[in-house]
């Protein structure tokens, strides 16, 4: 599944709109955001994880998708079941990342 990136105009319908979603907070100055793009795109195309909405935002121009989980430090992960925060971590780790997948 591919990475779609959304805004606050989009945030309401697209993590509402899936059972199960990731949102990947990210800024255009962050470096470890950048680093972490290639393997959020991998494992948003692992068949392990296959059903669930991988999402980016940009975080310092939506300010309400931010304040939906709450966002402290960059590259933060969200995840979202049935339209509803179930946890967030700020971190660079792709095991991290994967552990919160896991969850959904």
């Amino acid at each position: 599944m591919a990475v779609e990136k959304i805004t606050d105009e989009l945030w309401e319908a697209s993590v509402s709109g899936s059972e199960k979603v990731i949102v990947k907070y990210y800024a255009d100055w962050c470096g470890s955001c950048k680093l972490f793009a290639p393997k959020f795109k991998r494992l948003s195309n692992d068949e392990r994880f296959e059903g669930i909405s991988f999402l980016e935002v940009n975080a310092e121009e939506n300010e309400a998708a931010r304040a939906a989980a709450g966002v402290d430090n960059l590259p933060f992960f969200a995840i979202f079941k049935n339209g509803k925060l179930v946890e967030g971590t700020a971190t660079s780790k792709e095991e991290k990342v994967v552990e919160l997948l896991e969850k959904l």
